[in-house]
């Protein structure tokens, strides 16, 4: 661990507090409450470990925001980042280019499916999923279909918090009061195997769930939908993956439907799931477009992309009528950014870091399913190193808040999980050893011990 920092000539930590309280708005803060609360001060972070303002240690169960792969405190990744700060820290992208922007577009283009290619760089996932839709819209308007702009999204969904992104998100606690294009959105029921119907069938479930999507199209019109958007796994809906089949018999009806299949890879991309990209890979789907950030940079920078396939941009060039792809923002392809995904992807490679994941994610995933031996949990889920504990109580207000119970638990042992309601969420970094996961699941098992007790008097 490196040295801790010396706080004596700064701020107190509870004048830390009191400035967080009264003047940072907090993304999801409780607005009946936001000034009524403290959250953690993280003071420093090395590996999967970080440690807050009074020193205690805790491990990264979330990665951060699904992010943090190659960990925290790499030197390395930190001399990078400070070369090109020194060398260009800033170009136009309306009217130049750099050599990590172009650079890292072709790693990706290289390491995408098929024939996605074509790398527009955001500033995160939201604005990734903003560019996919918009770019969308502006497919069908060239090719003179401007009706075609319904976009088809699922229940539990989460897509971002911008306009477009918001209103995409199936999360219904997240449509609060906030604005959002529901004419434009069309919601496809839950497709977690966890919520069938007693004694249906994994396999006709899946069934039910491709009948879903048909027949969204037959009542909407193939002509009116314009995309499908999809996560392979839903993540912060509760880790949700669809039955196996799935994604690659949605994927055919929106090729027979001429819909745009938009796969959103932010968390499942980067190695989440041991590969760069899962769509391909483990779903055996090859999308029209696909977004990414998170684990891009591994939460050094932010910096998010929209994969764009070759044969949806030839579709609307040379079409005789000039027309410009206005979408951009001051800081797509910012080359401090590119650079530090550009040295994560090489740490991934120099240090085997897919290959890492593919070999510990079943011990994780063994050690994840073992914890279905509690009564409180309902279904222990994930795939990679990915997973979520679902609860379930015999009263519906008890159910609700094992979620937060959870998470106290855990983070009194040492351990920092994301509760959602009745589950909590996981997402270790990826370099997490075999010695670490016991460690992290021993200290859920010790939590659920207690909370189960808790619940049941």
């Amino acid at each position: 661990m490196t040295e801790m920092t010396n706080l004596s000539n700064e701020p107190s930590l509870e004048t830390l507090h009191e400035w967080d309280r009264v003047h940072q708005l907090h993304p999801w803060a409780a607005m009946d409450d936001w000034r009524g609360y403290d959250n953690m001060m993280v003071d420093t972070a090395e590996g999967i470990y970080m440690w807050d303002a009074s020193g205690k240690k805790f491990i990264d169960g979330p990665a951060g925001m699904w992010c943090t792969q190659i960990g925290y405190g790499r030197k390395d990744m930190a001399d990078a980042i400070a070369a090109q700060v020194m060398k260009l820290p800033y170009t136009s992208p309306f009217s130049n280019a750099t050599e990590p922007s172009a650079v890292l577009a072709k790693k990706i283009a290289d390491m995408a499916p098929g024939d996605l290619n074509n790398v527009f760089f955001t500033t995160g996932g939201s604005t990734a999923v903003d560019t996919a839709l918009r770019t969308m819209m502006y497919y069908f308007n060239r090719r003179g279909m401007p009706e075609k702009k319904m976009i088809l999204a699922r229940e539990k969904g989460y897509h971002g918090s911008t306009y477009l992104a918001h209103s995409v998100t199936g999360k219904e606690r997240d449509k609060s009061h906030f604005d959002h294009a529901s004419h434009m959105v069309h919601f496809l029921p839950d497709v977690n195997p966890y919520r069938r119907a007693e004694g249906q069938s994994v396999e006709a479930f899946c069934d039910e769930k491709v009948a879903d999507l048909e027949n969204a199209i037959a009542t909407i019109g193939a002509d009116k939908i314009g995309a499908f958007i999809a996560e392979p796994v839903l993540s912060s809906g509760g880790v949700i993956v669809p039955a196996p089949g799935y994604h690659k018999r949605t994927w055919e009806v929106c090729k027979a439907n001429d819909i745009l299949y938009i796969s959103d890879e932010v968390v499942t991309g980067f190695g989440r799931l041991g590969h760069w990209f899962a769509s391909e890979d483990l779903f055996d789907i090859v999308p029209d477009m696909i977004t990414c950030a998170k684990g891009l940079t591994s939460g050094y920078l932010p910096l998010g992309a929209c994969i764009i396939a070759d044969h949806v941009l030839e579709a609307i060039s040379n079409l005789g009528e000039p027309s410009s792809y206005t979408n951009g923002y001051t800081y797509s392809g910012h080359p401090v950014c590119c650079v530090a995904a550009l040295k994560n992807i090489e740490i991934f490679e120099s240090e085997g870091i897919l290959e890492h994941v593919r070999e510990v994610s079943p011990h994780f995933q063994k050690r994840l399913k073992a914890l279905e031996k509690f009564d409180i949990v309902g279904d222990a889920r994930g795939m990679g190193l990915l997973g979520c504990i679902e609860g379930k109580a015999e009263d519906l207000e008890a159910e609700r808040t094992l979620g937060a119970k959870i998470d106290e638990a855990c983070e009194a042992r040492g351990l920092i999980v994301r509760p959602l309601i009745n589950m909590a969420v996981f997402s270790p970094p990826l370099i997490i050893t075999l010695e670490q996961i016991d460690e992290m699941f021993d200290i859920i098992e010790d939590a659920l011990a207690e909370v189960q007790k808790d619940v049941n008097g």
